[in-house]
């Protein structure tokens, strides 16, 4: 059995005589091709509108950046930190807005006489007062 190329096929002597089939075969997938066509350019812009998708989601996680930033170890241990400081600044802040708001309202309570929490109270702000002064009790 030998074997011949013809436009990038291989076949053999038998199928290379049988020129009427091949050209029957030929008309029959030039009408079908249009239909092929229609149906890979469909699946080819579904596959294109997917592809958009998720290099549009990609971009909206901006994993470019965080890729970017695991990297530079340098880069990632500098935000960490000032982040970190942001943090404790914002939480010794915060507290002392709190502390104080307890504390005021410890002394209005305080100065309402009650009898057993109102000593209670008074003993704690007089505490947190010599404390502030820097005075030992």
């Amino acid at each position: 059995m030998r074997m011949k190329r013809d436009n990038s096929k291989w076949t053999d002597d038998k199928e290379a005589r049988k020129e009427p089939k091949q050209a029957k075969h030929e008309t029959q997938s030039a009408v079908h091709e249009p239909k092929d066509l229609t149906v890979l350019q469909r699946s080819l812009e579904a596959v294109d509108k997917r592809l958009e998708n998720v290099a549009t989601n990609m971009e909206r996680t901006h994993i470019a950046e965080y890729v970017d930033l695991l990297n530079k170890p340098l880069k990632l241990i500098w935000r960490n930190l000032l982040a970190g400081t942001a943090r404790g600044i914002g939480i010794a802040i915060g507290f002392t807005f709190f502390a104080a708001t307890i504390l005021y309202v410890l002394r209005i309570l305080g100065a309402l006489n009650l009898p057993i929490i109102g000593d209670y109270i008074a003993d704690i702000v007089k505490i947190v007062q010599i404390q502030l002064e820097g005075k030992q009790y």
